[in-house]
């Protein structure tokens, strides 16, 4: 609720000072399995107290998935990427992981797990789509270098 009513305010004050207000929507498709677990322990490494982080580290790691299809198994396959949905500490890790996005001075970011809000406000519409395009590409670049396929 808190961020809608950030996007709402901004939109507001938009209107009340008369300036344009771009904005883009995002939702990072599968954003909880792409989280990388060599980045995500770097970032706990970076974060926490070494026996924090090396507890987390034995939660992520030699993690492994089959699947199982008309009562036949597959081999174990080795996990490097994603958090445990349904866990208390996924969304904390995700939180974690995503913690260093790229900000800018001039537009303003709204997060809510995955998805995210990027608006920017100017008086000159060409101004206002600069700063917007400039923030995406920093986050495309940003998400290029973190997530995982």
């Amino acid at each position: 609720m808190q961020q809608c009513h950030r996007i709402v305010n901004e939109i507001i004050k938009s209107l009340e000072e008369k300036k344009l207000c771009t904005a883009a929507f995002l939702d990072i498709l599968q954003a909880f399995d792409r989280v990388w677990h060599d980045g995500l322990l770097y970032k706990l490494k970076a974060t926490f107290p070494t026996p924090y982080y090396l507890l987390l580290k034995s939660y992520l790691t030699d993690r492994y998935s089959q699947i199982k299809y008309n009562m036949e198994n597959s081999d174990n396959f080795p996990i490097h990427s994603g958090v445990p949905q349904g866990s208390v500490l996924g969304p904390l890790l995700y939180l974690i992981f995503t913690a260093d996005i790229p900000t800018r001075n001039d537009t303003v970011i709204a997060t809510f797990a995955d998805d995210t809000a990027i608006m920017a406000r100017n008086e000159n519409p060409q101004t206002a789509f600069l700063s917007l395009h400039t923030h995406l590409n920093q986050l495309e670049d940003w998400l290029s270098n973190w997530l995982k396929k």
